[in-house]
């Protein structure tokens, strides 16, 4: 068999996986103003194999999990990966937990490694530090942040850095809130939403909901701590609430998407300083939208050209194009197919969005079209109770 054909038949006996994190058990001990409550339909890490060529998810396993592991991140090499246990309540504080697993290149089978405290309450957000050495986490909750180092093995070791969140509250009204909205979740406190290092990992942002800021921090790869930037914060309109964002592939522009005042503001980014200046702020939804709305997720394709943006209650994804100078223009929408999209992804070759309606206990899947930017429903849906996120592995590259 010549090389080519014996990689093509390497590869088809290797899978490209899915990974599914979910709420498992229901969030308890709970702010009255808290929008969000999922009854905890799912069993913890769902794990799919994947078409390559129609995206169909067939189920693998699960790694049955009573924590609600809502966010994963899996490192570079495809060896091990990361879960916030977001309805863990440890110790007397009732904090959360992140917990450190070996996959097995054979079959994708999770073991666990080690759980560790994540520094505050409801922990919702990890990523992993561009360098691989750290794990760095939201305590949405807690309203705090944390960084947690990766030993050699792959566990997690005790924070090296914790910060909390401090300032003045927004409004309950966002600014920018559509004509009759009644969205409502974040303005009652401090809420740590996010957090990921910029492409070089010397800088870190993160966004709290609550206090409508993005907080930037110096990064010390060598100390795993955080000092804050110069200056430490950006503010987004009173009352938007920034939940997620996402760099441009070429470093220099950045988009936060705001949960309550359904927009998204473009930021050009200096890489050298770590500043953040808006240039742009655009709906989410389509004209004349009027009603309440909570955004979700945000993405940019690998190419740059598309920005998709999460609409919950609306149930859809908003296209934007991307312009020469990173500006945003509203091209289409595509209804998810169920309820309450909480996040989004691509596969790794960027054909097909993968969608988690929260609400509907459905994973859909979507063919991405590379010119327009547009998504075609491919017809198929795939139950999971409560999906979070969903995040890829394939096999067929080398650990």
């Amino acid at each position: 068999m010549g090389g080519a054909l014996r990689a093509e038949a390497d590869k088809a006996d290797k899978p490209l996986l899915a990974y599914v994190g979910t709420f498992s058990s229901p969030l308890r001990d709970v702010l009255p103003t808290q929008v969000d409550l999922p009854p905890g339909n799912g069993r913890g890490i769902h794990i799919f194999k994947v078409d390559r060529t129609t995206g169909a998810l067939t189920a693998a396993g699960v790694h049955e999990m009573g924590t609600s592991p809502s966010c994963l991140a899996v490192n570079a090499a495809g060896t091990r990966l990361y879960s916030a246990n977001e309805t863990d309540r440890v110790g007397k504080d009732k904090v959360g937990t992140v917990s450190a697993f070996a996959i097995d290149r054979a079959d994708g089978k999770l073991k666990l490694l080690n759980t560790v405290t994540s520094g505050g309450a409801g922990p919702t957000y990890v990523s992993i530090h561009p360098s691989g050495k750290f794990v760095l986490v939201a305590n949405y909750f807690g309203g705090s942040i944390a960084v947690l180092p990766i030993l050699e093995d792959g566990r997690l070791g005790d924070a090296t850095d914790t910060k909390i969140d401090a300032g003045k509250v927004g409004p309950t009204k966002a600014v920018h809130a559509p004509p009759g909205s009644f969205a409502f979740s974040g303005h009652d406190r401090t809420h740590a939403h996010m957090i990921e290092a910029d492409p070089s990992g010397r800088f870190v942002l993160h966004v709290d909901l609550g206090l409508d800021k993005i907080f930037v921090w110096k990064f010390d790869e060598k100390k795993g701590t955080l000092t804050p930037n110069d200056p430490p914060a950006v503010s987004l309109p009173p009352g938007d609430g920034p939940r997620h964002f996402h760099f441009h592939p070429n470093g220099k522009w950045f988009y936060s998407i705001q949960e309550e005042g359904s927009t998204i503001v473009l930021f050009d980014y200096d890489g050298a300083t770590g500043g953040l200046t808006s240039r742009q702020t655009i709906s989410t939804l389509p004209p004349k939208f009027a009603g309440s709305n909570f955004c979700s997720e945000i993405l940019v394709s690998a190419d740059g050209r598309f920005v998709y943006a999460g609409n919950r209650l609306h149930d859809s994804i908003g296209i934007f194009s991307v312009g020469e100078k990173g500006t945003l223009t509203h091209v289409g929408d595509e209804w998810t197919r169920g309820n309450y999209p909480r996040s989004f992804t691509f596969d790794p070759t960027g054909q097909f969005l993968y969608c988690c309606n929260q609400r509907a206990d459905n994973v859909t899947v979507f063919r991405v079209d590379r010119k327009t930017g547009g998504l075609t429903f491919t017809g198929h849906y795939t139950p999971v109770g409560n999906p979070s996120i969903v995040v890829f592995l394939d096999l067929a590259k080398p650990g």
